[in-house]
């Protein structure tokens, strides 16, 4: 069955919650914190979501929910992806790439010039398919967060 992105819904909020801290302490060994700060992030877009500004998308597949990406508000002119994830499953099937064009087509909609994220090193597919997309990185700062030495990083693309 094809895969479909829909709108975010309230009825997702436990799903992303869950879902990003679940995979990112199995694959990063993160601690509650994230899975807190994704709640955080979560709880305050379905409260304040600008329309026409802001938006989510759930990546579905025969009634099971496979990703998902977000663009929010950072400023007048800048557009920030957040709580882009793909389900093991759903890696390396192409999804990721159809995730972003979404949301680049929704920034460009919207009027932004730019698009920016925040990730960490060892996300490397994921790097990998920023600069593949047009995005450069900018910053690469070690930290401690989330219970992990990591490296944190900040990805800017012109839309």
């Amino acid at each position: 069955m094809e895969i479909s992105l829909h709108p975010v819904a309230a009825s997702d909020a436990a799903w992303l919650i869950e879902r990003h801290h679940v995979l990112y302490a199995q694959d990063e060994g993160f601690d509650d914190s994230f899975g807190a700060l994704v709640a955080q992030i979560v709880t305050e877009f379905l409260a304040t979501r600008i329309d026409g500004r802001e938006q989510g998308w759930i990546a579905w597949r025969d009634g099971r929910r496979l990703g998902s990406i977000f663009v929010v508000q950072r400023d007048a002119q800048v557009a920030k992806l957040r709580l882009f994830l793909l389900e093991p499953e759903a890696r390396g099937t192409g999804l990721a790439q159809r995730m972003l064009e979404q949301a680049f087509g929704f920034a460009r909609a919207a009027g932004y010039a730019q698009i920016v994220l925040w990730t960490h090193e060892s996300h490397r597919a994921a790097g990998r398919l920023y600069a593949r997309n047009g995005f450069a990185l900018v910053e690469s700062e070690p930290q401690h967060s989330f219970g992990q030495d990591v490296v944190a990083q900040t990805w800017h693309r012109n839309l």
